[in-house]
């Protein structure tokens, strides 16, 4: 037997058809007492693995359920009974990994192998493992139309993506990550649902033309009818943890999300996430990304904040991309000093209330940085925004040699944030990783490759070279190349990660949570570019210009070397406190104060 319920608040009449075509049997559906707006019934010879839909006041048509388990027919087709009991968990004993001290992969499922599956992806969790890597950031996998794509148009926010292994196939991925130490954390979307398949309107009212948005109409969150819209999605995000062990969420551009009610979603959201990790006895977390440049989102409800437990950080990226690369195009107009890049480093937001020329007026919002810990900022110097909104989905291998490629590591890495690295990041991969759609609906395929053509063109790169996002070779450049790590020089940068993140982790001071014991100095003129920064006794010290240049510190243990041209020259001029140190063009070094006595 098994139990049907849906939420259909216009409806007369509502069924749920179960079985295959021709043969669909159609049960009637009750009102539930109590519970405006839902119907229910008992099916007896439904069970897991049955088909089924829902009937709305007698139509022809057969819905798929808004809280489908499974889409094995994908987002077009019937929805399929699944029992979550069946799968036979081996992690009893995982009780989560804290998101303080931890270092983020982010991952896509469809191009991290050339199988593009759940299970394909956990056979290469042991390369993460020698990495240092805490946990997997996966970008969404809930069913979107389709074979490939990012997942950010994804329709049936409960079922995981049929090509990629399905509801089991996730399950096997966390179990064998957590089998070896490592979190996973879900990238899901409730700012917008994708344009084909997206059958809730059919339901109730689960958007709104109150609000727009990019997307169309927005998402019913403080309308009438809301309660139930934040139900679902706070009951959706519940279900990722619950049911498939994750350790944490992403949120996907928070900013999109209006809701006006005294009580945000996102506060809502981090409430019951907290209400669910002390009932499950594991570290839960909820990581935002936000274009708002708003502290408030990671500041305690105690404090008046959302109570969120990161946020991701654009201008920390922004400002190292700029200053390793040069670019100064869109966004990086306002980036690419060295004082920007301490600024990055010390206040995290670089616009904290300032004028940003790209937008036009000012910006932000400043962090208190005596009582907000660091590591509730991401930062990273790639991730799949990043590259893939790029015109060619060109990664910064591209545009960097090996040598300026470990500075960028170095200053990533030993920073003061959570630092997150995009797959394929740690050995240089040079394969692209480029915007790509499946869609089979050829007119909503024709506007995707078309509009992607037109935003690029008003960015400066001439539309003709941006690759089509249906073209199936798009998406086959993308997928990373696993005999690129046993290479030189890919091998060498693997190894410089490996070795930033075992200092990472050795070392306590290089996770000191307090962003005002962080001290850094630049240097900026002529052709002299230099970035020092103190975190407890570590200096790291990173020369980013063209020619070799020779400063002084009072670290006298030389931990690290990008180059091994870096020379360290101790008790200059008779002064025990004070060492040379030379270092070559694009280099970087990691040093210590020695132990006491």
């Amino acid at each position: 037997m098994t139990r049907f319920e849906v939420w259909a608040p216009d409806a007369r009449r509502v069924q749920v058809a179960t079985g295959a075509p021709p043969d669909l049997a159609r049960h009637p559906m009750s009102p539930l007492p109590g519970r405006p707006g839902w119907w229910g019934t008992d099916v007896p010879d439904a069970a897991h693995g049955t088909d089924y839909g829902f009937v709305l006041d007698g139509s022809d048509e057969t819905l798929p359920d808004p809280r489908s388990r499974r889409q094995p027919n994908g987002v077009h087709g019937p929805s399929r009974v699944y029992d979550h009991d069946r799968f036979a968990w081996t992690d009893a004993g995982w009780r989560g990994r804290p998101l303080p001290g931890s270092v983020l992969y982010e991952l896509h499922v469809g191009t991290f192998t050339p199988e593009g599956t759940f299970d394909a992806a956990a056979e290469r969790l042991d390369h993460l493992v020698s990495l240092g890597i805490d946990a997997v950031e996966l970008l969404p996998v809930a069913s979107f139309p389709g074979h490939h794509g990012w997942g950010y148009d994804g329709v049936h926010l409960w079922s995981p993506h049929e090509p990629y292994g399905g509801p089991d196939g996730l399950k096997r991925f966390v179990d064998a990550a957590h089998a070896r130490g490592i979190a996973v954390v879900l990238d899901v979307v409730y700012n917008h649902l994708g344009p084909d398949g997206n059958r809730l309107a059919s339901y109730g009212p689960y958007f709104t033309g109150a609000h727009t948005t990019p997307w169309g109409d927005a998402v019913n969150f403080d309308q009438d009818g809301s309660d139930e819209v934040r139900a679902f999605v706070v009951e959706n995000a519940l279900m990722w943890l619950r049911e498939y062990h994750l350790d944490g969420l992403r949120l996907d551009a928070v900013h999109a999300i209006t809701d006006h009610r005294a009580v945000h979603i996102l506060e809502e959201l981090a409430v019951a996430v907290a209400r669910l990790s002390a009932h499950l006895g594991r570290a839960l977390f909820l990581i935002a990304e936000s274009d708002l440049n708003d502290p408030r989102l990671v500041t305690s409800r105690e404090a008046g904040g959302y109570g969120l437990d990161a946020q991701w950080s654009d201008d920390f990226h922004h400002a190292l991309h700029a200053a390793l690369t040069g670019e100064r195009q869109g966004y990086y107009c306002d980036f690419g000093s060295l004082e920007t890049l301490k600024k990055a480093l010390t206040k995290v937001f670089v616009h904290d209330g300032t004028m940003s020329t790209y937008r036009g007026r000012h910006h932000g919002r400043p962090v208190d940085v005596l009582t907000t810990p660091a590591h509730r900022f991401l930062g990273f110097l790639q991730n799949h925004d990043q590259v893939g909104n790029r015109a060619s989905g060109d990664r910064i291998s591209a545009a960097l040699d090996v040598p300026m490629q470990k500075v960028g590591a170095a200053l990533l890495l030993l920073a003061p944030y959570t630092p997150m690295l995009f797959m394929g990041e740690e050995w240089g991969a040079t394969t692209p990783w480029c915007y790509f759609t499946d869609h089979v609906d050829p007119d909503l395929g024709r506007a995707v490759s078309e509009g992607r053509r037109r935003e690029f063109a008003r960015h400066g790169w001439a539309g003709d070279g941006v690759p089509d996002p249906q073209a199936p070779e798009t998406f086959r450049r993308s997928v990373l190349d696993w005999d690129e790590p046993g290479k030189d020089p890919h091998r060498e940068l693997l190894d410089w990660h490996r070795s930033l993140i075992a200092v990472r982790r050795a070392i306590p001071g290089l996770n000191d949570p307090r962003l005002a014991e962080t001290r850094v100095e630049v240097q900026e003129h002529g052709e002299s570019r230099l970035v020092g920064i103190w975190r407890g006794d570590v200096h790291i010290i990173a020369n980013l210009a063209g020619r070799s240049a020779t400063v002084t510190t009072a670290a006298s243990r030389l931990l690290l070397a990008s180059d091994p041209d870096i020379e360290l020259e101790k008790d200059v001029g008779g002064d025990s406190g004070k060492c040379s140190l030379r270092l070559p063009a694009a280099s970087a070094a990691v040093l210590r104060r020695p132990f006491p006595g």
